[in-house]
């Protein structure tokens, strides 16, 4: 998607991954295949390009220095040093001041005691390192569950986080240019099955001060990373009206899928203009909108029936081009607009359920 907003744009796009025939290779102008930890390769392929992004936080470090030895990365290698380990994103957020989760580090049974009498017994356990979609993630409710999370393992460095009761997760995309120059698509609703995102409505229908909380507090976090690019910050939303940073994605972000359809400027144009030097683009919507996920538990064996989503004027369909469908695998989303975003989610979910 990204590339596809840049070829729109004129430029050529050059991408670089361990896999073939990606996705973003498959309209790339170049797909380059090699290991992220081949940094010879990695040197090569920065030489031929004028700019360096990311569609993804779990690109190794060395991997990003190597590449800025002959072209800018944006974001930089820092940015994904910090967002790629939960335990230096919650250190940097609470460092600064932005409203977290409480948490402790835990390693040990001793960890998971001390943890427990010191936030609660009730909480997520979460690998520190390379995780998403709920990958490495326990949920416990008491000492027990918590001791047995790591018991398997116990050398693993992990972040004990405390049971959030939160009314909803929304999220902030938004972007920083070059010149700090700031731009949002506002507050996104949005609801996870399994841990992983299945549905994004905007605009959302916070309370105005709220609203304007959550985007103070994504600029603030994207000046203090120094992002050039697109950032997504994720929130839970409490019951009683407070917002908690729940994670970062340095990166355009699921959750702002359907800016493609429903917005001046798409998440991913506004990427490619960050990361190049343009100045941002609107944000503003054309009407409201809904995004639904498409995981591969929608083709259970079959195609499905594309042409009875589509039999709907406002649907849009998305496929990202990945040649297996698993369980749990984002295959593609479906976007819809109306005229209240309650409208939209209704729309969106009535095309994923005849397909």
């Amino acid at each position: 998607m990204f590339t596809i907003a840049a070829r729109q744009m004129g430029y050529r796009v050059h991408t670089f991954s361990p896999d073939s025939d990606t996705p973003t290779g498959q309209v790339a102008d170049a797909e380059v295949t090699a290991s992220y930890d081949d940094l010879d390769a990695v040197r090569a392929f920065a030489k031929g390009v004028d700019v360096v992004t990311f569609e993804f936080e779990n690109v190794p470090a060395p991997t990003a220095a190597a590449c800025a030895e002959y072209a800018p990365v944006r974001p930089g290698g820092d940015v994904l040093h910090t967002t790629q380990h939960r335990l230096r994103e919650k250190t940097f957020l609470s460092n600064n001041g932005f409203p977290v989760t409480p948490f402790r580090v835990v390693q040990s049974v001793e960890d998971v005691q001390a943890a427990s009498r010191e936030i609660g017994p009730a909480g997520v356990i979460k690998t520190a390192a390379f995780g998403y979609d709920g990958k490495g993630q326990s949920k416990v409710t008491t000492l027990a569950e918590a001791e047995k999370a790591i018991a398997g393992d116990p050398n693993v460095e992990r972040v004990f986080e405390a049971l959030v009761d939160f009314d909803r997760e929304v999220s902030i995309v938004a972007a920083r240019g070059v010149d700090g120059s700031f731009a949002h698509w506002g507050v996104i609703d949005n609801d996870h099955r399994n841990h992983i995102l299945d549905l994004s409505v905007a605009p959302s229908n916070l309370p105005t001060a709220v609203a304007k909380e959550a985007v103070d507090i994504a600029r603030g976090v994207l000046d203090g990373l120094n992002v050039v690019g697109v950032l997504c910050v994720e929130f839970f939303y409490t019951k009683r009206g407070k917002l908690l940073v729940n994670e970062l994605a340095p990166r355009p972000h699921n959750s702002g899928h359907l800016t493609i359809d429903a917005c001046v400027t798409s998440q991913f144009e506004q990427q490619l203009r960050a990361v190049c030097g343009l100045r941002l683009g609107s944000t503003q919507y054309h009407r409201p909108a809904a995004m639904a996920q498409l995981l591969g538990d929608v083709w259970t064996g079959r195609e499905p029936r594309w042409d009875r989503a589509l039999a709907m004027p406002n649907v849009k369909l998305h496929l990202y081009g990945k040649h297996e469908a698993k369980p749990g695998r984002k295959m593609g989303h479906l976007t819809a607009m109306a005229d209240t975003a309650e409208e939209a989610a209704k729309l969106v979910l009535a095309a994923r359920g005849a397909i």
